[in-house]
């Protein structure tokens, strides 16, 4: 039956064809419904990532809904890991009533105290104040000053540093010169310093401005340098001087146990191909719980290929953190002695989105399954967090105690909820389902080791440097750009994460890097470099920050 019936053809239609024509109706809009699910799903996680709030943490107290063994829920986690721990430690009254914790004394003269002081003149009382209400002068004594202390702010200096050398000529008439040893310079010819260069990459790659900014800033204060002049300077710097120290720590961060790796997305204007194709910097930087000393290292390539880490990793051996990228997996079935240990947070954030999507749809009680896997993940982390402060041998071995158990209950509830064919879920939650199963010989790795962290939280905080700056300056020029931009990320982020002055430490690199020639034995060249690594006994104090 073909267009719309009227009402009075509807009135002639026998009971039999009206109930098939609604049961037909009834079928067509739930087909109709179950389509459009799915793109209001998406649609309601597009502007949630958008307008909405970026975090992963859930409204409810962490610990919430765990599951034992059998894939049974509980009400929080301490019932998920009683018999684990049966008679836990009674808290004392002292250490179970918290009491509020006092303003600290002196707090202003410790922020400030890293400061000099400049004395201001004394503010002192007129004589005739003094008349007017002791009498004389001489009815008073001076107490110790009242003393107020305030931030002033200096702006930026400039001057030119011109260097005299020493010619000298014989008198004799003899045709012989003898002059003064010329100081290393950075470039020759051009106006460029040491501190000049530090500055531009301060603010460059330290604070994420792009060239053009730094060059009105510059021109605010009466510096006209063009932003061409400060990228060839740059580029022309990373080439013959950081490089080399780069190269250094990319042989050192090899003999590290465990590292973490990830990648984001840039594009290079004159990289040979059309223009919008992607490149890649990848990342990698030494394990969370090697906070004493931290490595970051960048590198550039064109594509995304398993080849780029296989290389850059070759000669280490140790434990891998990453996403679930499949090029990963690659990497440990290549390369012997790497083992892959994946994130939970990305496993976490597949449920998040699923719960975001289900909240636009038209029904939400699909994301009910994403909402358990979110609390059971929540129990994860904060059983894991408690161990944060320990040793390696003892995080290892509480985690068998707090942490395997619920890591156990939480798959056998998945593979449970992944065999049962009456459960209906959405796409976004079926799909993490099925990430957290073919994903669990990997998510499971972090427990053979406590210098393993359970995710990759550490790498993607160190990228977003990167990230921050590349929404600023959109695109890099050219290849050799990008691999200069490699080279200054990984010092400027190596810098940071030791806690150094990023602009006093990268002024001492180029102050020494260029005095370097080149060395006759491995051991001469491991010397001289080890005095420019961030923990380094000789680096000077002022590469360190000031403050608490």
């Amino acid at each position: 039956m073909s267009g719309n019936l009227t009402a009075e053809q509807l009135n002639e239609l026998s009971k039999e064809t009206l109930v098939s024509m609604t049961l037909s109706m009834q079928e067509q809009l739930n087909t109709l419904n179950s389509r459009l699910d799915y793109p209001t799903g998406q649609i309601a996680l597009a502007n949630s990532n958008r307008f909405g709030r970026h975090t992963e943490k859930l409204s409810q107290i962490s610990g919430q809904g765990c599951f034992d063994e059998d894939g049974e829920i509980y009400f929080n986690e301490a019932e998920a890991i009683h018999d684990t721990d049966p008679d836990p430690e009674e808290p004392t009254v002292e250490t179970a009533v918290k009491k509020r914790t006092p303003r600290p004394k002196g707090k202003k003269e410790q922020d400030l105290g890293q400061f000099d002081v400049y004395v201001l003149p004394t503010i002192d009382v007129p004589e005739e104040e003094l008349i007017r209400v002791f009498g004389s002068p001489d009815n008073c004594r001076r107490m110790p000053d009242e003393v107020m202390q305030r931030l002033a702010y200096i702006p930026a200096g400039w001057r030119v540093e011109e260097t005299h050398i020493a010619v000298y000529r014989s008198r004799n008439g003899e045709a012989k010169f003898v002059k003064g040893k010329a100081p290393a310079y950075l470039l020759r010819g051009n106006i460029v310093t040491p501190s000049l260069e530090a500055a531009i990459i301060n603010a460059k790659y330290g604070n994420a401005q792009p060239y053009r900014r730094i060059e009105k800033d510059f021109r605010q204060n009466g510096v006209c340098i063009s932003e061409q002049n400060m990228a060839s300077w740059t580029i022309k710097c990373a080439e013959r001087y950081l490089s080399r120290f780069y190269n250094y720590l990319h042989a050192l961060i090899r003999e590290y146990h465990v590292l973490q790796a990830d990648e984001t997305t840039v594009e290079v204007v004159k990289d040979g191909r059309k223009a919008g194709c992607k490149s890649y910097m990848w990342i990698y930087r030494t394990g969370e719980y090697y906070g004493d000393r931290p490595i970051v290292l960048y590198e550039y390539q064109k594509t995304r290929n398993h080849e780029h880490p296989l290389n850059f990793l070759e000669g280490f051996n140790g434990y891998l953190v990453c996403d679930g990228f499949p090029g990963y997996k690659t990497l440990s079935r290549k390369a012997e002695g790497i083992t892959i240990a994946e994130c939970w947070s990305h496993l976490r954030r597949k449920f998040t989105d699923a719960v975001k999507a289900a909240d636009g749809s038209k029904h939400p009680a699909q994301g009910q399954i994403a909402e358990d896997a979110l609390q059971m993940i929540a129990a994860i982390f904060h059983a894991e967090g408690k161990l944060k402060d320990m040793s390696p041998r003892d995080r290892q071995r509480k985690r068998k105690i707090k942490v395997r158990p619920l890591i156990d209950a939480f798959f056998t509830w998945v593979h449970k909820i992944a065999d049962d064919k009456s459960i209906l879920m959405s796409q976004d939650t079926y799909d993490g389902i099925r990430y957290a199963i073919n994903q669990e010989e990997h998510l499971r790795v972090f427990l053979q080791d406590g210098e393993v962290p359970m995710h990759n939280n550490c790498a993607e905080r160190t990228i977003r440097g990167f990230t921050v700056g590349r929404r600023n300056w959109m695109t890099i020029d050219t290849i050799s750009g990008a691999t200069a931009s490699a080279v200054i990320y990984s010092l400027v982020e190596t810098a940071r994460a030791n806690n150094l002055h990023i602009y006093h430490y990268m002024e001492y690199l180029l102050t020494e890097l260029p005095k370097l020639r080149e060395f006759a034995s491995t051991e001469e060249e491991t010397k001289a470099m080890e005095r420019l690594l961030p923990w380094s006994e000789e680096l000077p104090e002022i590469c360190h920050k000031r403050g608490r």
